[in-house]
């Protein structure tokens, strides 16, 4: 690699999600792995939110031309589901990024989390919430409603 040329890792890492593009795939924990054979082929491994994501095509095109356009010419993208995605792949900066964007980022996955019958509103912070509708916009998010501040917000579901 040339000095000052980006590495398959850091293109392939860049590489904005084409459901939520304020988040790259590296964020959403999608990215699997990336490997440079010596046959100088780069094989990206993804793993999808979901196994029937319908943007994993597009996924797969946009790491190909990410890294084409940079000079690596044979490009291999494979989908790997197992183990399956979690949100619990979620980079810190996935969850803060989320909320800015006024989607309410999964809890944390361990143990110690209490069980949330709701979810805190991403614009005025308030527990007083309901869902409208399990499945929104895509499958991995769902509809709630404030009912302080009157907001609708999405909600980025909890997958184990």
């Amino acid at each position: 690699m040339p000095a000052g040329e980006m590495s398959p890792r850091e293109v392939a890492a860049a590489v904005p999600d084409p459901e939520l593009p304020a988040l790259t795939l590296e964020d959403l924990g999608v990215l699997r792995a990336v490997e440079v054979g010596h046959d100088g082929e780069v094989r990206v491994v993804l793993t999808p939110t979901y196994s029937g994501c319908p943007a994993r095509e597009v996924m797969r095109q946009d790491v190909i031309t990410a890294l084409t356009s940079h000079g690596y010419l044979c490009v291999r993208v494979e989908f790997q589901l197992q183990p399956p995605w979690t949100t619990a792949m979620l980079s810190p900066r996935a969850r803060a990024r989320l909320l800015e964007m006024g989607i309410a980022p999964p809890p944390p996955l361990d143990s110690t989390s209490p069980l949330r019958l709701s979810l805190k509103c991403p614009q005025c912070a308030s527990l007083r919430t309901e869902e409208t509708s399990h499945f929104g916009a895509t499958a991995c998010k769902s509809l709630w409603r404030c009912l302080a501040c009157g907001e609708p917000f999405e909600h980025f579901k909890a997958l184990r």
